[in-house]
C-alpha cells in the first residue's frame, strides 16, 4: 500500500488510478490523517460487494423483541 497526501492524489488522479487498476492500493491523507483508502472494487468481475452478500437469518431461543411488547402493553406496564 502506498500512501499520497491528497493535494498530490488530485493533481495525479489519471495516473494513479491506472495504478489503482493493475492493483495497487492507496492510502491517502488530508491534514497529516488518513482519510480513505482506495483500491480496485473487487478482485473478479460479478463479485458482489460483502454488504450485498445474501445473509443468513439467526434464530435465538426465547421470546422476540416484538413479542415482548405485545406482553407487556397487555400486562399494562
Amino acid at each position: 500500500m502506498k500512501t499520497i497526501k491528497f493535494t498530490d492524489f488530485r493533481k495525479q488522479a489519471s495516473g494513479l488510478i491506472t495504478e489503482i487498476e493493475q492493483g495497487e492500493t492507496f492510502l491517502v491523507i488530508r491534514h497529516g490523517k488518513p482519510v480513505a483508502e482506495i483500491s480496485t472494487v473487487s478482485k473478479t468481475p460479478g463479485e458482489l460487494p460483502a454488504w450485498k452478500e445474501p445473509v443468513t437469518p439467526t434464530e435465538i431461543d426465547g421470546s422476540n423483541l416484538s413479542g415482548a411488547i405485545l406482553e407487556e402493553r397487555e400486562a399494562g406496564l
